[in-house]
């Protein structure tokens, strides 16, 4: 498996900044924010798209994911959602990203969020296709288990829209790793790994340090056969509290490579 950590975790860093982070601690990519008040985001222009992409190149680093804020399961207009989204997919294209992550974000009956994100993602997996990038539904807030993922995935059944699984958000939602991974597996696009203290205190933790079921994630992947991207998403956006994540890399990559070896 490959390593990445978000930048989530150094907001506003200059994109240099972030790389010489992932070489200097043996991380292969990272996934990146894509907010206005973030460097990468849709806003930039054509220059600037290009400029960003050749960083990466230039620094061996992959940019796995754009990581947005379009909530597929609103209520509300389709267009506003659909056109949020194929920003998103334009600026992972131009980036030479694989994936966009997007969230649920689901408000009354189950049923008619789950046939809103449905439509929505169907009409946009076409879009995906033709850009040669992959849609992921995180698991996150109407939608935080597994099983609440794949409602919506299963009807859509295209092979350019698939999961993203948020190790803490499955674990809130009560679901045990191998019942998340029996779920996603056919569609798992990567997985965040992350720490907290517990249900009440959800700050970010080194990994490791916290009550997330870390180990059982990397074992069941492991066993599953699953080869993808595990990444760091630490909230240090959120919670302006937590440690600075640069002084935490090194430990994560060498905590999340021990899991592996263990799990091997």
């Amino acid at each position: 498996m490959k390593l990445a950590f978000s930048t989530l975790g150094v907001p506003g860093l200059p994109v240099p900044d972030v790389l010489a982070l992932a070489s200097e601690h043996g991380y292969h990519g990272v996934e990146l924010r894509a907010h206005p008040e973030e460097p990468v985001h849709p806003g930039l222009s054509p220059a600037e798209r290009a400029d960003v992409a050749a960083l990466f190149r230039g620094s061996g680093i992959e940019p796995l994911c754009v990581a947005g804020y379009a909530r597929v399961a609103a209520p509300g207009d389709d267009a506003a959602v659909l056109g949020e989204l194929r920003g998103l997919l334009r600026l992972a294209h131009d980036l030479g990203a694989p994936f966009v992550r997007v969230f649920p974000g689901g408000e009354g009956p189950r049923e008619e969020a789950d046939a809103i994100a449905a439509r929505r993602l169907g009409t946009a997996a076409e879009d995906a296709s033709a850009l040669g990038v992959r849609i992921l539904l995180e698991t996150h807030d109407s939608h935080r288990t597994g099983a609440d993922a794949i409602r919506v995935l299963g009807p859509v059944g295209h092979r350019q829209v698939g999961a993203l699984w948020d190790v803490m958000h499955t674990w809130l939602g009560g679901e045990q790793p191998a019942q998340t991974y029996a779920a996603l597996a056919p569609q798992l696009g990567y997985v965040q790994v992350k720490d907290i203290a517990s249900v009440e205190d959800t700050t970010p933790l080194p990994l490791g340090a916290g009550v997330l079921q870390l180990t059982e994630c990397v074992e069941v992947l492991s066993r599953g056969g699953w080869d993808g991207w595990l990444c760091w998403e630490y909230e240090k956006r959120w919670y302006e509290q937590a440690a600075p994540l640069p002084g935490l890399l090194a430990a994560g990559r060498d905590h999340l490579v021990r899991l592996l070896g263990e799990a091997a």
